[in-house]
């Protein structure tokens, strides 16, 4: 009957908590079985706080200065502490509270359903701290090092798809603990009917992504901080969650690209093996253009420039047209960035040298004027642009 106290069990005795419970319902017998549990429940959580602040000042102040990791664990993981304490000092209090043996299952479950979910998150804070800590280590200038690149990606996939299933397990196994939806669920997953499909096809992106996510974090096709080039847009990899990539464009725009979509379709990294890399700059210039000078001052400029990596400075014809030649200059830089900037810095400082050195070298047209007698060593000119891409 509720409100009635119940004799003392061996668990009750055997168990300090339980038996001061016991004794504190026993004291306020004839209160309202309301409030009596209102003070069991109070103590419960008092005690809770008390345990969790002796626990954490335990730990010696010198011992959490000489390890940075343990710090952030302690910080937190504060309230969950304090919450697995209050859910275990909770289990013991209620089956000595009067209130009933129906309500009493109900509080348990909903207890045990807590504890689970604390266990989740329990679970998914040490994953973020061992990731952060394993993230903290990279260089500063990461572009540069192809295996920081590497152990980045690797851990920030992991990380999150993780996450995913240790909430999807954490969720499936509290509601596992109500009976209803534990027969509801299992009916679900036995069935082969409608809901059945429904659910299939509404969960295969999620799942698709997210094994997508996992296939990258062990093949390595693309890095955090890659250079790659996605549907015409060149930029690099800001970020991989667990489903989705997002692209840093060159003009700061951000573009967002399903993992699942990258498997199923190609795309062009410049930086999988090497951050180096080597740009290209084309002109077109008349047939009388010095080439030798041309390449000296290119090997002047590049020379000149902190953003040339010292390896490569190539000057070529690589066409002979109808009315100019066209010259490709290749230069090398230690990243994408630093190869886009010096491919601008050698365009432009070349054509300079064309305009103040050889003008007459820039790109003509011959024409021949019928019915106009053209004096003897002179020719007409007609100048066009410089094509410079």
């Amino acid at each position: 009957m509720t409100g009635s106290v119940q004799p003392a069990t061996t668990a009750t005795v055997g168990n300090p908590i339980a038996h001061a419970a016991g004794s504190v319902t026993t004291a306020l017998h004839g209160w309202p079985p309301a409030v009596t549990t209102a003070i069991l429940f109070a103590a419960a959580i008092f005690a809770a706080a008390v345990l969790q602040a002796v626990l954490v000042r335990v730990i010696p102040k010198k011992v959490l200065a000489k390890h940075p990791v343990l710090t952030i664990v302690v910080r937190r993981t504060k309230s969950i502490l304090f919450m697995f304490i209050a859910v275990i000092l909770l289990g013991i209090v209620v089956p000595e509270s009067p209130i009933g043996v129906r309500a009493e299952n109900s509080v348990l479950h909903v207890l045990s359903a807590v504890f689970i979910a604390l266990i989740g998150a329990s679970v998914m804070v040490s994953i973020d701290v061992y990731t952060t800590y394993k993230l903290s280590r990279r260089p500063d200038n990461i572009q540069a090092d192809v295996m920081a690149r590497k152990h980045v990606t690797q851990w920030q996939v992991l990380r999150r798809a993780s996450h995913v299933l240790v909430l999807m397990i954490t969720i499936a196994a509290a509601l596992m603990v109500f009976p209803a939806v534990r027969q509801y669920g299992v009916s679900l997953l036995a069935s082969a009917g409608a809901a059945g499909l429904v659910v299939g096809l509404a969960a295969r992106p999620v799942l698709s992504n997210l094994i997508a996510g996992i296939q990258i974090a062990i093949t390595q096709p693309l890095r955090v901080e890659d250079a790659v080039v996605i549907n015409g847009q060149w930029g690099w990899i800001e970020e991989i969650t667990s489903t989705y990539v997002v692209v840093r464009i060159w003009n700061w725009q951000r573009m967002i690209v399903p993992l699942a979509w990258l498997l199923e379709n190609p795309f062009q990294n410049w930086t999988r093996d090497s951050s180096e890399l080597i740009g290209t700059v084309h002109w077109n210039v008349d047939y009388t253009v010095p080439v030798d000078k041309l390449r000296d001052k290119l090997t002047e400029i590049v020379h000149s420039s902190k953003l040339w990596s010292g390896k490569v400075v190539v000057l070529q014809v690589t066409h002979a047209l109808a009315t100019t030649i066209e010259l490709r200059a290749l230069v090398s830089a230690r990243n994408s960035g630093e190869a886009w900037d010096l491919r601008c810095y050698v365009r432009e400082q070349m054509i300079k040298y064309l305009q103040a050195e050889f003008p007459g070298a820039l790109p003509k047209q011959r024409v021949e004027i019928e019915g106009q007698r053209v004096p003897e060593g002179e020719t007409v000119l007609m100048h066009d642009h410089v094509n410079a891409d």
